[in-house]
C-alpha cells in the first residue's frame, strides 16, 4: 500500500563517495509525507550480533538540514544519537550529513580509495517511533567502481528497497571492485563477494560452501531464503565474522587458503556464520528482537545462541568430511582448554557472561583472564554435553539436531517469536523424555559439570594429559617494547599474583641478575627453578624502583583429549557412533 494512503513517512536515501580517499561518505536522507511539528532522527547505538554500545554517532559530522527548497532549517541535538529537526507546515525536507568510516572489523564502517563497506547501524538514521517503515537507497557509485554487494532487494539499478528499518540495519553493503562469483545451494541463490585479493580457488570453495549449506539446511530442515551474501574481507592478518539475516560478513587473511589448517578454518567460520541463519536470526531469545537500538539488549541466553553455534561449527566440517574425528575432538577439547585454563570459569557463569556481555566479553582488560569467561566456549562445552545426553538418553532416536529444529518450526515457523529460555528447556525435555536440568542449572552456575559421566556415555572421555608434568611457572605474561619488559596480566592465585607483582610493572632484573632484551632469563630461571623456590625481582612501577619476592609454582594448567575409551560396551559404541555421524 502506498505510504500516503497510510500517513507515515516517505524515506529515501542517497549515499555518495566525494571524499572516500579521506575515510568519509556523504549520506542525503530525503523525508516526505509528513505530518507532525518535528522530527527526531536516530542512529542506533550498537549492531545485532555484536553486543556492545558503539556510540556511532560520534562519527557523524557536518549535519544540516533544509526545506525542499534548500532553506536551512535550525535543528538541534537532544541526545548522543538524537536530531531534533522542526517540520510543523512541511511536507518534505532533506537531511545532509557525513559519516567517517576507518576501523578495520566486520561491525564498523572502513571507506578509502578502495572500497567502502556501509554498515547501516552506523550510517542511517531513522525516525523515532518509525522503525517499521520502509526506506529506499540509492548508491551513487564512484567512476572506477564497478560493483554492490547486499542482501538488499535491488528495486532500480543501484538502488535497493527495505521494508523496514531492522531489514536495513541488519544488510551490510559492500561498493566498490570486488571479486563476485554467484552458486545455487539448498535451492537458494549464493552470491561470495571478496574484497582486498586472496590466494582463494572460486571452485573448490564453491563446492565446500555448498556442502556446508546443504548439511545446515537439512539440519534445520528448510532454508528461509531465496538469496544469501558472503562478503569476505581479504586482509595480511585479518578473522571474525558477523551474521545477518541473509548475508554475513567475514575476515581472512588473503593468503590464508593456500594452508589447510587456515582453510578449514574459513570455511569453520563459514559454518558458524550461516548457523545463525537460524539460531539467533530466527529462533532467538525474546530479548533478541524486536531490538531497542537505543541501549543495550540483556539476555542470558546467548550460551544457546553462540554456545550451540560454535559446538556445530566444527561438527558441521566434520559431517562434511573436511574433518576426521581425531581433528574433530581435539578442537572440541580446546573448548575445555580455553574455559577452564581461566580462573575466570570459577567466577562467571556461562549465562552470567552472556548478560554481562555488554561490559565485559567485548571490552576486555588486563584481569579478564580472572574473571570472566566466553559464552561461546562455555556454551559450546554444554552443548556438547546437551547432545551427549539426548542421544543416551533416547537410545539414540534423537539428537540435537531434532531439538533445535523442532524449536525452530515451534517458536518461529508456527508462533513467530523469540522463546523463553525456560520454553526451550521444556520443548527438549518432552522430545528428551528426561530432565536437562543438570546441564541448565549448570549454565547459571559457576562450578563444573562432571564431564567424563556424559562423554563415557557414548564411549568417550576427557582426560587432561598434563597431570602428571612438572613444569613450573610465574603466573605472568610479558611484553617487551623498545627494549622495556612489562608484565602484560597476573593470573589469580599464581605466586606473581599473591606476591602483588602488577600488570605495567617494569622488569628489570631477578635475583640482581639483569634481564636483557630477549627475555631469556625468565624462561631460563624458571626451567631450572625448584617449586617452592623464591625469585627476587627488581621492578620499576610507575618510575619507582622496588623489590618484590615472588615464589614459583607448579603450573596448573590443564592440556585435554577427549578419546575413545580403551573398553567400549555395544551400547557406547553404538551411541558414539551416532554422535559423531
Amino acid at each position: 500500500m502506498d505510504s500516503d494512503h497510510l500517513n507515515i513517512p516517505d524515506i529515501h536515501f542517497e549515499v555518495s563517495f566525494l571524499e572516500v580517499q579521506a575515510h568519509y561518505i556523504q549520506v542525503k536522507m530525503s523525508i516526505g509525507n509528513l505530518s507532525q511539528p518535528y522530527v527526531d532522527l536516530k542512529m542506533p547505538v550498537w549492531s545485532p550480533g555484536s553486543y556492545l554500545i558503539r556510540e556511532y554517532a560520534k562519527n557523524v559530522e557536518r549535519f544540516r538540514s533544509t526545506d525542499i527548497n534548500g532553506n536551512v532549517i535550525p535543528f538541534q541535538k537532544i541526545a548522543k544519537n538524537t536530531w531534533r529537526i522542526p517540520s510543523e507546515a512541511l511536507d518534505r525536507i532533506e537531511v545532509i550529513y557525513s559519516v567517517y568510516g576507518f576501523e578495520v572489523s566486520v561491525r564498523t564502517n572502513f571507506f578509502d580509495s578502495d572500497h567502502a563497506f556501509i554498515v547501516p547501524t552506523a550510517t542511517f538514521l531513522h525516525i523515532a517511533d518509525y522503525i517499521n517503515i520502509p526506506s529506499r537507497i540509492k548508491i551513487k557509485l564512484k567512476d572506477s567502481w564497478k560493483k554492490i554487494s547486499t542482501g538488499l532487494e535491488e528495486i532500480e539499478k543501484d538502488t535497493f528497497y527495505a521494508p523496514n528499518f531492522d531489514v536495513l540495519y541488519d544488510t551490510p553493503i559492500e561498493v566498490g571492485n570486488q571479486d563476485i562469483w554467484k552458486f545455487q545451494a539448498a535451492g537458494v541463490e549464493h552470491e561470495c563477494a571478496m574484497v582486498g585479493g586472496g590466494s582463494y580457488d572460486k571452485q573448490r570453495l564453491t563446492e565446500d560452501i555448498t556442502r556446508i549449506v546443504e548439511e545446515e539446511t537439512r539440519i534445520w530442515g528448510s532454508n528461509p531464503n531465496k538469496r544469501y551474501v558472503i562478503i569476505t574481507h581479504n586482509y595480511q592478518s585479518g578473522g571474525g565474522g558477523l551474521e545477518h539475516l541473509n548475508s554475513t560478513v567475514l575476515g581472512a587473511s588473503r593468503n590464508a587458503y593456500l594452508n589447510e589448517t587456515s582453510y578449514k578454518n574459513y570455511l569453520s567460520l563459514v559454518a558458524h556464520e550461516y548457523f545463525h541463519l537460524w539460531n539467533v536470526k530466527r529462533l532467538r531469545p525474546k530479548a533478541l528482537g524486536p531490538f531497542n537500538y537505543d541501549a543495550e539488549n540483556y539476555t542470558t541466553g546467548l550460551w544457546i545462541m553462540e554456545g550451540f553455534t560454535s559446538y556445530y561449527d566444527n561438527l558441521i566440517i566434520k559431517r562434511c568430511g573436511f574433518y576426521d574425528e581425531k581433528e574433530y575432538l581435539a578442537l572440541l577439547a580446546n573448548d575445555f582448554n580455553i574455559v577452564l585454563n581461566r580462573p575466570g570459569h570459577a567466577i562467571q557463569s556461562a549465562a552470567a557472561s552472556s548478560f554481562d556481555t555488554w561490559i565485559k566479553y567485548y571490552r576486555p582488560d588486563e584481569n579478564s583472564i580472572n574473571s570472566s569467561i566466553s559464552y561461546y566456549n562455555k556454551g559450546a562445552m554444554l552443548t556438547a554435553m546437551l547432545d551427549i545426553k539426548i542421544i543416551a538418553a533416547t537410545e539414540g532416536k534423537i539428537k540435537l539436531d531434532d531439538i533445535i529444529r523442532e524449536a525452530y518450526e515451534e517458536f518461529y515457523l508456527k508462533l513467530d517469536r523469540g522463546f523463553e529460555e525456560n520454553e526451550f528447556r521444556s520443548l527438549a525435555e518432552r522430545m528428551a523424555g528426561t530432565s536437562l536440568d543438570d546441564i541448565f542449572d549448570a549454565a547459571h552456575h559457576d562450578g563444573e559439570l562432571a564431564y567424563n559421566d556424559y562423554f563415557n556415555l557414548v564411549g568417550y572421555e576427557i582426560v587432561d594429559i598434563n597431570t602428571n608434568s612438572n613444569v613450573l611457572t610465574l603466573g605472568i605474561t610479558t611484553n617487551k617494547v623498545d627494549g622495556l619488559i612489562s608484565v602484560t596480566s597476573v593470573e589469580k592465585n599464581s605466586g606473581a599474583y599473591d606476591a602483588g607483582l602488577n600488570v605495567r610493572d617494569e622488569l628489570i632484573a631477578i635475583n640482581n641478575v639483569r634481564l636483557d632484551v630477549k627475555d631469556r632469563e625468565i624462561e631460563f630461571l624458571v626451567q631450572h627453578a625448584k617449586e617452592g623456590e623464591i625469585l627476587h625481582f627488581l621492578v620499576s612501577r610507575d618510575g619507582m624502583i622496588r623489590e618484590i619476592p615472588v615464589q614459583i609454582r607448579k603450573n596448573k594448567k590443564k592440556s585435554f583429549e577427549i578419546k575413545p575409551l580403551k573398553e567400549r560396551t555395544f551400547l557406547q559404541e553404538l551411541l558414539g557412533k551416532i554422535w559423531m555421524a
